[in-house]
């Protein structure tokens, strides 16, 4: 069958589980919460079992009472000692019932957890074999030439030591399903590589405790849950945190899932490349099995390891990729100065483009003049989409390799146009520089079909995993290759200097241009020192990008990740500057084109917009009635969201934040105001708020241009207002305009 993208399963209740307090153990040991004093404050049922002491009899007694005074005298000291939050080997003991146990133990939740493992011998783990493990799988990185032989090797590694029936490796991709690119099994196991496994067979908050505990194992997936006895953590009053104990029960989703798949025992271990989960190794078994710590130990250590590998293979490629792409840029940026046509010099760079961002068409749009190169939608889709862009609000890079499932209208050219690369070249005009990637048709095949059959009208909703796990083919249409972080980065870097030829050509036709008027003398009057400040960092990135080239053949990384940093924060400095700056300039002579404005609907696009600076902040937006007024609706957006991002600034030491957005009228004026609980200023240098460069706070304290304000007092004033702020210093600030209600605008 086709589809778009894979369904969603029906499993999203499971990320409601508390899988970390799930008041129950694995049977196959037993569990003692114990206070700091060593009394035994909870027991698990299982201690009967193994110790021949019941639960409710252990609560309340000495450790010594309970496991006997010879294994009181062995764990005592280490369990006196301080523990941390991951699980401790104590060593081996031997109960007064004359049974041998592994003891871990771990400091969590305001008690200690004391594990206790059966085991056959008397004497403590042998770790030797991690060595032999660990040693060869060294020994044999450095000839794989991929991630994916590294995993091949670390199944093979793990299912020699641990004896399960099959190995998988898989990795997540960017939608969270997980991709099997390694196994090791018995012939007689069902092979999954290649295949592909729901995002939603592991919840979010399973992927969550996956990276905090790295290891889990499930002997026996038909074992009934120990109980822990009394159910509450005296501690804390509530139920025991068992996120890090080796032997934490499980969700029954997860073991009906297990049972589905034909496994009975199962072992994961977790890898986590920067911080992130980045994919599981998996092992499965028909037949329950047990894994010592030892063994355990060994497979926790070679993922620990892979993760490692992982990191520095997929950090090389990285730096080689963007090392590649930036020999391009700089090749472009020395042929864009040439001439004095801006799109006529981006016309004539038109094959590094598409090798730029490995595109299969370009397009350049000039308001309305259109120039394509390569495979390309026709000039009038482009226009369209370029109009659907600017309805987006300005973004500095918009990047889709899914486009006809967020614009429809792509679905007649996602030949040529499923993945799209967008970047604005200025917040006035439509000018765009866009890439285009065609469409990749490609069949995924998932272990199992991926789309759940719910419960039938009538039915109890019941959560319950998928039954089935043989492989499912979809073919995948709409889509492209998928974009590159790296080319997403690197395409802001080289709208960034784009900005800067830009606004160097737009000085130049600022000296020769009368009616520029006051932006003019504006501009005249600190040309020089925004210059420096534009230019220096600029020269910085065309400075370390040379460097970059001379070093390419280098083995110095910590070299040529110094020189990305620095040209990372230049360009971001620049990027910023420009932006602003250009944005002022163009204020004075670009036309008006007024029109009825919905005020209210325009503050809550702007709040929405504010939503990556206000995201974890604690603010109370309170928005008054606002009248219809007349004004050209790009201007006025770009002052409103202004003095709104002021204000989401200015407040960053409150909470909560209080921000008002309010109006009123007069026969002449509709009149705005925004009024915040921030830093506030003092009123003795207001005269200065709204003057280009000027800044009434320290940089350290609160980050900007200086020309924001400007640019609303200039857009205002374009459309015959006024504007004006009051403060008190220390209680807030309120920044106001008025808008004639007949406006002259030329």
């Amino acid at each position: 069958m086709t589809q778009a993208s894979p369904p969603v399963l029906d499993l999203s209740a499971c990320d409601k589980e508390a899988i970390r307090t799930p008041g129950s153990i694995q049977p196959h040991g037993f569990l003692l919460t114990l206070s700091h004093g060593l009394e035994v404050l909870q027991a698990s049922a299982s201690l009967a079992q193994w110790a021949g002491v019941a639960a409710e009899a252990a609560v309340g007694q000495p450790l010594a009472q309970v496991i006997g005074e010879h294994a009181h005298a062995r764990l005592a000291p280490a369990l006196s000692a301080p523990l941390s939050a991951r699980p401790f080997y104590l060593g081996t003991t031997t109960l007064a019932n004359g049974r041998h146990f592994d003891v871990l133990a771990h400091e969590w939740d305001g008690v200690l957890i004391a594990e206790f493992e059966p085991t056959g011998r008397a004497e403590p783990a042998d770790f030797r074999q991690l060595y032999p493990l660990i040693g060869d799988f060294l020994l044999k990185v450095n000839e794989a030439a991929s991630v994916q032989s590294l995993a091949h090797l670390a199944t093979r590694h793990i299912r020699e030591v641990t004896g399960f029936g099959r190995v998988i490796a898989y990795q997540f991709d960017g939608d969270g399903h997980g991709h099997v690119m390694a196994e090791s099994r018995d012939p007689s196991y069902q092979s999954y590589l290649g295949q592909r496994f729901p995002e939603s067979d592991i919840p979010a908050q399973a992927r969550a405790l996956y990276t905090l505990s790295r290891i889990r194992l499930i002997q026996d997936a038909n074992y009934t849950p120990s109980p822990l006895v009394p159910a509450m953590n005296p501690a804390t009053g509530n139920m025991n945190d068992l996120s890090f104990a080796a032997l934490r029960s499980v969700s029954p989703v997860h073991l009906q899932y297990m049972r589905n798949m034909g496994t009975l025992a199962s072992m994961s271990v977790s890898l986590v490349v920067r911080g992130k989960l980045w994919g599981l190794i998996s092992c499965h078994n028909a037949e329950p099995r047990a894994v010592p710590f030892e063994k355990r130990t060994a497979c926790e250590q070679l993922g620990q390891i892979l993760a490692l590998c992982i990191e520095t293979r997929e950090d090389a490629s990285e730096l080689q990729f963007r090392l590649e792409v930036r020999r391009i840029m700089v090749s472009m940026l020395g042929g864009l100065t040439k001439g004095a046509d801006f799109v006529d010099n981006m016309s004539s760079v038109f094959p590094e483009l598409l090798r730029f961002a490995r595109a299969g068409g370009v397009a350049i749009v000039a308001d309305d003049r259109v120039l394509t190169y390569g495979a390309a939608p026709s000039h009038a889709q482009i226009q369209d989409l370029v109009a659907w862009l600017g309805m987006r609000g300005h973004v500095e890079v918009f990047h889709s390799d899914r486009l006809p499932s967020i614009y429809p209208p792509a679905r007649e050219m996602m030949a040529v146009a499923s993945g799209l690369l967008a970047m604005p070249i200025s917040r006035i005009h439509k000018h765009y520089l866009l890439w285009f990637r065609p469409e990749v048709i490609h069949t995924v095949e998932w272990a199992g079909d991926p789309r759940h059959k719910p419960a039938g009208p009538g039915d109890p909703v019941q959560l319950s995993p998928r039954t089935s796990f043989a492989a499912w083919r979809e073919t995948i249409r709409g889509t492209s290759l998928p974009w590159h972080s790296g080319e997403i980065e690197l395409t802001i870097e080289f709208r960034t200097a784009l900005l800067g030829i830009a606004l160097e050509r737009a000085e130049q036709m600022a000296e020769l241009a009368e009616e520029l008027g006051r932006a003019n003398k504006e501009l005249e009057a600190f040309s020089y020192s925004v210059s420096h400040d534009l230019r220096a960092p600029l020269r910085h990135i065309v400075g370390f990008s040379d460097l970059l080239l001379e070093s390419a053949g280098s083995e110095d990384s910590g070299k040529r990740e110094r020189f990305l940093r620095n040209i990372k924060e230049s360009a971001r400095l620049a990027g910023k500057l420009v932006d602003d700056l250009l944005s002022f300039s163009q204020m004075g002579r670009a036309a008006l084109r007024p029109v009825t404005i919905d005020m209210t609907d325009m503050v809550d696009a702007c709040i929405d917009k504010l939503g990556l600076e206000a995201h974890g902040r604690n603010i109370a937006w309170e928005i008054g009635p606002l009248p219809e007024i007349c004004a050209d609706p790009t201007f006025l957006h770009l002052a409103m969201f202004n003095l709104l991002s002021n204000a989401v600034k200015f407040t960053a030491g409150r909470d909560p934040a209080v921000i008002r957005i309010y109006a009123e009228q007069t026969d002449q004026e509709s009149i705005f105001h925004v009024a915040d609980n921030g830093a506030g200023f003092n009123m003795e240098y207001v005269h200065k708020l709204f003057g280009v460069f000027q800044r009434l706070h320290r940089m350290e304290d609160f980050q900007g241009t200086g020309i924001g304000l400007a640019n609303v007092r200039r857009i205002v004033e374009r459309h015959h207002g006024r504007v004006w702020a009051t403060s008190v210093q220390g209680e807030g600030a309120t920044f106001s305009f008025a808008i004639p209600r007949q406006p002259d605008i030329q």
